[in-house]
């Protein structure tokens, strides 16, 4: 059975709209396998093209064109990856996780690890007190103001769009998912060095064959591409205006679906590319829930419905929002921060 952390963490009686989403955590065979083939192959396929036309002296115009499209199957497939974590992808556990496994290779992602650090991003989400682990880093207007010099700097880089979204992502997949962390264990430390180990070799194949020139000129838009976007994807589910954050003694884990992750308004089409991940609120109230059911799950309880939803005009609106400010909870600019220092 796919693991829930709100249930672990959650206290007194289960809200009627939350039991309302048991029968969409049903995984399909069908549904699954066919997401895998309509993604999968088309990736292998347009892979192929690029090498091609590298090869071939096509303007790299060409080549980039054809990234784009490689790189939002990329992150559909990371969602697939993602669902396999939560054991909602497939009805068979080991399937999921040998589904997680061979998707997280063409991610760069190893499986038990991300699966550990993701589980406990579910389980303290909205938490201010239990920060930093699988969620984009935070300060209180009070804490950046207590901190050196130093912090306040790094802190400021770190949350600039251009590290953010553009070096940190590419850093993100190819460096740190490349190292275990300090917390990791036994079978979590195993997978990333079976993950690096098959990357390696996948790498070190592909290099020889098609050339590394090559290799680099088609694996590097698509990575660059695939990771700000999916990067951007997860910014946005806990970092918007009117987002839910409380101290641990007043947290209330129920709060989080309707209001500490975001329902992200996209187009059908992208809807499509990124696994429906923009009904993310659906997605906290039960992880259980497989990517082709959220949305329906959604339009089925009115609750979910209701959830004020955040439009893509809106969401680009959401970088300059910096530091939580706990007497007004809200998010609010470096800027804004000063103007009401008191």
């Amino acid at each position: 059975m796919p693991f829930n952390p709100v249930v672990i963490v959650a206290r007194g009686e289960k809200p009627a709209w939350y039991l309302a989403t048991a029968p969409y955590g049903r995984a399909d065979w069908r549904k699954a396998l066919w997401q895998l083939a309509n993604t999968v192959v088309p990736y292998g396929v347009i892979f192929a093209l690029m090498v091609y036309t590298v090869r071939h002296g096509y303007p790299y115009l060409v080549t980039l064109v054809l990234a784009t499209m490689a790189a939002a199957l990329f992150v559909r497939i990371f969602i697939f990856f993602h669902d396999c974590t939560h054991g909602s992808f497939l009805p068979s556990p080991r399937w999921n996780r040998t589904v997680g496994y061979l998707c997280g290779l063409l991610t760069f992602t190893s499986f038990e690890d991300w699966r550990r650090r993701h589980a406990a991003h579910h389980v303290a989400v909205g938490d201010l007190d239990r920060r930093g682990v699988g969620d984009v880093s935070l300060l209180t207007v009070a804490e950046y103001r207590a901190a050196p010099p130093l912090r306040r700097l790094a802190y400021r880089l770190y949350r600039h769009p251009l590290i953010l979204f553009g070096v940190g992502p590419i850093f993100y997949f190819l460096i740190q998912n490349r190292f275990p962390s300090k917390v990791a264990k036994k079978p979590e430390v195993y997978s990333i060095i079976i993950v690096d180990l098959a990357l390696a070799a996948i790498v070190a194949v592909a290099g020889i064959t098609l050339g590394w020139r090559t290799l680099l000129l088609v694996q590097g838009p698509i990575l660059l591409f695939a990771t700000t976007a999916g990067v951007w994807l997860f910014y946005v589910q806990h970092q918007f205006q009117g987002v839910y954050w409380a101290r641990h003694d007043q947290w209330d884990p129920w709060r989080v679906p309707l209001e500490g992750a975001s329902y992200y308004n996209l187009p059908g089409w992208l809807h499509w590319v990124t696994g429906n991940i923009g009904f993310h609120h659906v997605h906290h109230a039960r992880p259980g829930i497989p990517n082709y059911r959220l949305q329906q799950c959604h339009a089925a309880i009115p609750e979910l419905r209701d959830v004020r939803p955040l439009g893509v005009w809106e969401s680009l609106k959401t970088v300059g929002l910096k530091l939580w400010d706990e007497d007004r909870r809200r998010l609010v600019s470096f800027r804004e921060a000063n103007r009401h220092k008191s």
